[in-house]
């Protein structure tokens, strides 16, 4: 069986990261797998990708991912597989119109991955209904997403299967913290740490703000890049605390950064499951996380959550973990119980049969 995995680009988010550490577990599942990306541009994932394991990938340039000529250059690989498995908008879009024009039996598989987008309306509902009805399965990561993306498309459920995303738990548990020094923490300081990228959905400015509550002395680390940076920055300055808040961009090395975190943070607005929260907790630190779509459901009765944009309250729960050590600890153990339900692994073997059934559904 050969498997194409498409995706926009490999640029630094959740989906590229699952994408990154997938492919190398298919092939040595037997399952000749290959990626595509509508923008080769180099990004750290690649170069990662590139490095780590010999995965045969392709790209349609560097140009915009949403340019609809994509369509038409994706009709020959499409003829060249079994499936076809899309991530992310508008991949979805430009891989389901390559289906119609080139007349492909490829069968197609598109994982949802958010709870929410900005095509949830009326006016994109019917063109959503038109493209998402050329996959032939449609896989929602969570029954927050599987529940949001039905509502919105109408489908019959059977087109539909929830798989649960997953982390590679044994390179998480086999990761050592860093020295303190090299990111430029005093021993006597606590280290906070939210990896994310800097955009709407995420709200790093409600984590900026709970420093300044902070009576003990900590030090904030913001993981990520994004449009919203250059924000963030101005307003751990214009709130005084920027020597508090380091902004260390991009970083290949999160597994340790989160060994080295007192306690691990996701403050944002929306999520489908997220994979930085599930290695946060799989990390055995305390995890605190928004009380919001997607992060409800894994956090709850495992690490602690906040009422969204509520910095002072989440000011109150960080105190609170870094003063007492055995609430954390407790609050650390629970997290990396509920991490350890979700093993890349099992994704991985259902994926495969999921593959295996609409091949043989086909013939």
């Amino acid at each position: 069986m050969r498997v194409l995995h498409i995706i926009n680009s490999l640029a630094t988010g959740g989906a590229e990261k699952l994408v990154l550490d997938t492919l190398p577990l298919y092939n040595a599942r037997g399952v000749t797998t290959s990626l595509l990306l509508l923008n080769g541009s180099e990004h750290p994932f690649l170069s990662q990708m590139r490095s780590k394991a010999k995965i045969e990938f392709s790209t349609l340039g560097n140009g915009s991912v949403y340019n609809p000529l994509h369509s038409v250059k994706l009709i020959k690989h499409l003829r060249k597989y079994d499936v076809v498995h899309v991530h992310l908008f508008p991949a979805l879009y430009w891989v389901a119109i390559a289906k119609m024009i080139g007349f492909c039996k490829t069968k197609l598989v598109y994982t949802e991955h958010n709870t929410s987008n900005r095509r949830r309306g009326k006016l994109f509902r019917i063109i959503d209904r038109l493209m998402y009805s050329r996959y032939a399965k449609i896989i929602t990561i969570a029954p927050e997403v599987d529940a949001n993306i039905k509502a919105h498309l109408g489908f019959k459920s059977g087109r539909f299967q929830t798989i649960l995303n997953g982390i590679n738990l044994e390179t998480i548990k086999s990761a050592t913290s860093l020295d303190r020094t090299v990111l430029q923490v005093p021993e006597t300081h606590k280290i906070i740490v939210q990896v994310s990228s800097f955009t709407k959905q995420k709200d790093q400015p409600t984590l900026i703000r709970a420093m300044q509550h902070l009576t003990t002395p900590a030090r904030l680390l913001l993981v990520g890049e994004g449009v919203l940076k250059e924000e963030c920055m101005a307003l751990a300055r214009n709130l005084n605390i920027e020597d508090r808040v380091l902004f260390l961009g991009i970083r290949m090395d999160v597994p340790n950064l989160l060994k080295t975190a007192d306690v691990v943070v996701l403050s944002s607005h929306f999520e489908g499951l997220s994979l930085s929260s599930l290695e946060a907790m799989a990390a055995n630190r305390p995890f605190i996380a928004s009380d919001v779509p997607g992060l409800s459901e894994i956090v709850k009765n495992a690490g602690i959550l906040f009422e969204v944009g509520n910095d002072k309250q989440l000011a109150d729960i960080l105190e609170n973990l870094l003063l007492d050590t055995k609430y954390a600890q407790e609050v650390a153990h629970k997290c990396t119980r509920r991490a350890s339900d979700y093993d890349i692994n099992k994704m991985i073997d259902q994926h495969i049969a999921l593959y295996s059934e609409i091949c043989r559904n086909q013939s």
